[in-house]
């Protein structure tokens, strides 16, 4: 469950360049919170480029064993770093330089020392561990191992950690800001299973006659919790190729249990017109060389770079519903592609900062129906979520410490409202979907945060925005338009303003009547206008445009 802050908002704003966006919040955070989210000098002394991991899976005991090197290099001179692994996991030993490093824990953080490191000395440490991974309750939303069956009861195995953390099942550097420049990932298994990981499998050998161990290899950058495996009775459809703008051939491949073969390969014939939509408002496909897979899980989903977790059970919308009765889409498939784009190649350096992840990925399915359909049409899909917006808590949360806001639905769906709100601001469909594929761009393959992108939206419109994305991100509230209307003989007079936390917001609205709408700019002083040939029972306020709470003076 989301939390529930009460928040103090401190914004500095000196020029649209230099506006910062920092949340601070009166809840006391715990001493682990701190060591999980903040940039400690122990953290900060490193930038990891890295990771191999080796793990075997012990299915009967629920567990797992192996190592896992980080590759790192030194960014100041250091004696000691920092890693993360939950404390229920035992470290057997870490070995640096071919020694053996000494330790301390607090909570899950693990406090390495390694000989001493100059600044630019390129090095690594290998991590020896084993334990029983926390197991998830109801994942995707809490994190952790689901160890389940298929219906023919053979072993079905996955582990979602977003949120939760990558250093649930193994050793790293757990913060958004560091992200790998690769990854390779070893999982053994039993013989009968197959495994299926992030990237392109590299190697698949036999242990002895019981085991085989999968090797996968990821050749971009990645999210920590994007990195997941998944173990059954899989078979592989690879017959689908996209071939994309620039004429290069995409394999595609879908990873499923063994009855769903038919079923999988109907239901998934849609997904390259899809990749075409994302690829028209975006770019080219982010992960190209490491390919694009769906992977049947024993959970509903997961973004996981290169290798989507699917479990929607090959149904429309969101296991059947949670989309408008004459729409037919997979959610998760649309959804889930879509953090490709925001999530997986845009990162948020913060958890702070999630909500750049899920808006831009979540208002991407309204231009995925745009694309496909119409306009019209996304605006009715808009439409039908928005009463799932809450108002509860800013988008925008505390930075440095381990802050969840994974679960918490408005950064889903009140931000892609936010998104629509602010297309609709600019009033240029040239400008904006040129803006939105030029921002894409410049933050792809790197991690960010709210005030680079605002940053970036002020220069590149050539407008400052800031109180737009300060009312809407760092608030909870909706901006509040409140009007007065009287009879004027053939037409009426309107009153207005905006009731709003942020002095300077800037969001026009659109007025009138069924036939006709008029485009005026609510200040937050009161503002006066005649509307002749419209009858006062006529007047309405249009809200398929615009994100907004309206009051009626009496």
């Amino acid at each position: 469950m989301p939390r529930f802050l009460s928040l103090v908002l401190i914004l500095t704003i000196c020029h649209p360049v230099y506006s910062q966006f920092i949340q601070h919040t009166k809840e006391v955070f715990t001493h682990a919170d701190t060591l999980r989210g903040m940039l400690r000098p122990e953290r900060t002394c490193i930038d990891v480029k890295y990771y191999m991991l080796d793990i075997e899976v012990l299915i009967k005991e629920k567990s797992i064993i192996g190592s896992v090197q980080m590759d790192f290099e030194v960014i100041s001179d250091t004696r000691k770093i920092q890693l993360d692994l939950y404390n229920n996991m035992m470290i057997d030993s870490i070995i640096c330089d071919g020694k053996v490093c000494k330790y301390t824990r607090e909570f899950n953080a693990v406090f390495v020392e390694i000989p001493f490191k100059t600044k630019g000395t390129k090095t690594s440490i290998r991590s020896y561990y084993h334990g029983k991974p926390t197991i998830a309750k109801n994942a995707p939303w809490d994190g952790g191992f689901v160890w389940s069956k298929d219906k023919n009861k053979r072993p079905w195995i996955g582990v979602a950690c977003e949120g939760a953390g990558a250093s649930l099942w193994w050793p790293c550097k757990d913060h958004p800001s560091d992200e790998p420049d690769s990854v390779s990932i070893s999982i053994t298994t039993p013989d009968s299973l197959a495994c299926i990981a992030n990237g392109n499998m590299t190697q698949k050998i036999p242990v002895d006659n019981h085991r085989t161990k999968y090797t996968w290899k990821v050749s971009y950058s990645i999210n920590l919790y994007n990195v997941s495996f998944y173990i059954g009775d899989y078979y592989l459809i690879d017959n689908t190729v996209y071939n994309d703008f620039k004429g290069r051939k995409l394999d595609i491949q879908y990873w499923v249990l063994s009855k769903k073969f038919t079923v999988a390969k109907l239901h998934f014939k849609t997904l390259p017109e899809m990749l075409h939509a994302y690829e028209y408002y975006f770019g080219p496909y982010p992960f190209f060389n490491d390919g694009y897979a769906l992977v049947e899980s024993p959970y509903l989903g997961m973004e996981h770079q290169s290798a989507i977790a699917y479990g929607n059970t090959y149904m429309r919308g969101y296991l059947g519903g949670r989309i408008p009765d004459d729409q037919n889409f997979d959610y998760i498939v649309v959804h889930e592609s879509a953090h490709e784009y925001w999530g997986n190649s845009v990162s948020a350096d913060d958890h702070a900062d999630l909500w750049i992840h899920e808006s831009f990925a979540s208002y991407m399915e309204s231009l995925y129906l745009e694309f496909t359909q119409n306009y019209g049409k996304a605006v009715e899909y808009l439409l039908y979520i928005k009463p799932n917006i809450q108002n509860l808590s800013p988008l925008v949360g505390p930075r440095n410490v381990n802050y969840d806001k994974w679960d918490d639905r408005d950064i889903y769906f009140k931000g892609s409202w936010i998104l629509h709100s602010f297309r609709n601001t600019i009033h240029n469909d040239e400008l904006w979907f040129k803006y939105l594929k030029d921002l894409y761009l410049h933050f792809a393959q790197k991690v960010t945060n709210t005030t680079e992108i605002v940053n970036f939206t002020n220069q590149y419109l050539k407008k400052d925005y800031t109180a737009f994305f300060q009312q809407f991100l760092m608030n909870a509230k909706l901006p509040v338009f409140e009007y007065d209307i009287q009879n004027k003989g053939t037409g009426i007079e309107i009153i207005y303003r905006w009731n709003v936390e942020v002095p300077g917001f800037d969001m026009p609205m659109l007025i009138g009547n069924a036939d006709k709408l008029w485009r005026i700019y609510p200040t937050d002083k009161w503002q006066k206008l005649k509307m002749s040939e419209i009858p006062l029972d006529k007047f309405r306020l249009d809200e398929s445009s615009f994100l907004f709470d309206s009051i009626k003076k009496p």
